[in-house]
């Protein structure tokens, strides 16, 4: 008998797909996640092949969050379900005012899944996490049988650090407050649903994708105790996201329908599509409720910044026990903005 060492071949990324034995613990599974994830995602934690991560943080406020990532189409204008994992974990954690640290990721595949379209989601995920520094330090994969998944699902989660004083809490609105947003919405949410219903425009709609800590510390630094909370619109859009705010707080919100910023070409779909861009989803714009003494200062240093060049106030935060969320429109009229009944964009993040 032989004792000499086997010959280690490569997995097919061109053309293999997903099998059962990818997610069987034996040297098929080895290979998937050698060629594939540590392949792509390559830092010291990943390679030294342990279940676990270690890592080192000083004595501080620490903020963890946890999410899963399921779309349809995986691969969209201006980014798939990888970029959308990470930069998604990012801002859950940047939200908080914090500095992200370090992510992990869990994926469940659907048995027939081309490796193609895995490697390149895994090359993603690795080349957004390096831009954004923060590192993909462990995870886990898991194969299920055909049609028990839909290609694939992430699960993610991630750690950072607050800087010292520094508590934003969604109960701290109060009356006067000013309501900004970091730039246009809707975006995210229109272009992966042309891509779904294969819908071309005259001018493409791309994903706003991107991680929002780089804002975030620049808004930090320049409002200070005066920033009130934080949200990203991701489900439900900017609707959802100030209705909870306003259950939260206790408040009201009156907004101004001209000042929201969305592009020509994204409410053209909308209204194309019968969708209000006030309910879409976002994937790299942020909501803040800001003190009025700091607003000035605020919109500064985001305009400063490109993921907040057309940052904007639109509306502040009103004494109302109801608690509605109002928009006077652009006819001089005034509307309702309530949380959605149902789910508007099925499986949009």
């Amino acid at each position: 008998m032989s004792l000499a060492k086997p010959i280690r071949r490569k997995l097919d990324l061109a053309n293999g797909r997903v099998d059962l034995s990818h997610g069987a613990g034996g040297r098929a599974m080895g290979r998937l996640i050698e060629d594939v994830f540590l392949a792509a995602f390559d830092n010291a934690w990943l390679a030294a092949g342990n279940d676990q991560s270690a890592f080192e943080v000083a004595a501080c406020r620490m903020v963890m969050t946890t999410d899963a990532y399921v779309v349809s189409p995986i691969f969209f204008p201006g980014g798939d379900i990888g970029t959308l994992a990470v930069n998604g974990t990012i801002n859950d954690i940047a939200m908080a005012g914090a500095r992200p640290l370090y992510l992990s990721a869990s994926f469940v595949l659907e048995e027939g899944l081309p490796l193609a379209d895995l490697v390149r989601v895994a090359r993603s995920m690795g080349e957004a996490s390096r831009a954004a520094g923060v590192p993909i330090i462990t995870g886990d994969t898991k194969v299920v049988e055909r049609g028990k998944a839909d290609k694939i699902f992430i699960s993610t989660a991630g750690v950072g650090v607050t800087p010292p004083g520094l508590a934003l809490s969604s109960d701290a609105v109060q009356p006067g407050d000013a309501v900004v947003v970091s730039g246009t919405i809707g975006d995210h949410g229109v272009a992966v649903m042309s891509k779904r219903e294969n819908l071309e425009f005259e001018t493409a709609i791309l994903s706003d994708c991107a991680p929002l800590h780089g804002l975030v510390a620049d808004m930090v630094a320049a409002a200070g105790p005066g920033l009130r909370v934080m949200r990203d619109p991701t489900r439900g859009g900017l609707a959802a996201t100030l209705n909870e705010l306003a259950n939260q707080s206790g408040v009201g919100f009156t907004l101004e329908e001209d000042a929201i910023p969305v592009r020509a070409e994204v409410a053209a779909a909308c209204e194309f599509l019968g969708l209000d861009p006030l309910n879409v989803a976002n994937e790299g714009k942020l909501v803040a409720i800001v003190a009025p003494d700091r607003l000035e200062p605020l919109l500064a240093a985001m305009r400063a910044h490109p993921l907040g060049a057309r940052a904007a106030m639109i509306g502040r935060a009103v004494e109302d026990p109801d608690r509605f969320v109002e928009m006077r429109t652009v006819f001089g009229g005034g509307r309702i903005v309530d949380w959605l009944a149902g789910e508007q964009l099925p499986r949009i993040c």
